[in-house]
């Protein structure tokens, strides 16, 4: 890789890295090409990028962004998973990693606050933003089901009992 190619990497990634919400770090010594385009598939799919870069260009493109508190991470085969939605990285690396013994999570961090591998897999097991919009949705129609229920019961109520009254008289 030439000294272009690597700013023009740097650059990128540093540009990428001030409009993500997570960034997750991971070892991923022993992975075949098959396993970690599968990876870069389902992290795709999520919502989110995975990147593997030389440790010295990616603490380069750490610089001024809010995940420049992770660079020590950076020891060894290690990738980079990041997206917009705070928990897809989490998500997608934490469920491949228990598939795959060889993909190791390390850390990550979202925003200034630096997450430890522990962390990382908490984030992961809560709902994504997708889920928690559609849950916010049924708790706010909740209670407009609830009102046009009760205000349709008395009416019911009222026709049960006539109806109940005009079946005793077609039977006596």
């Amino acid at each position: 890789m030439d000294r272009a190619a690597k700013r023009e990497l740097v650059t990128s990634l540093n540009s990428v890295l001030k409009d993500t919400g997570l960034v997750v770090v991971a070892h991923y010594a022993g992975m075949t090409v098959a396993q970690m385009t599968e990876y870069r598939q389902r992290l795709k799919e999520a919502g989110g990028r995975v990147k593997v870069a030389k440790n010295r260009l990616a603490k380069l493109a750490l610089k001024d962004t809010t995940y420049e508190t992770i660079s020590d991470l950076f020891e060894g085969p290690t990738c980079l998973a990041y997206s917009e939605d705070p928990i897809a990285a989490a998500k997608v690396s934490v469920t491949y990693a228990k598939g795959n013994d060889k993909l190791v999570i390390l850390g990550g961090a979202m925003g200034t606050t630096v997450l430890d591998a522990d962390a990382v897999k908490a984030l992961a097991e809560l709902p994504s933003l997708d889920e928690l919009r559609a849950t916010l949705i049924g708790l706010l129609n909740a209670p407009a089901t609830k009102i046009a229920r009760t205000v349709k019961e008395p009416g019911a109520k009222l026709a049960r009992v006539i109806q109940a009254k005009a079946s005793q008289g077609e039977a006596a």
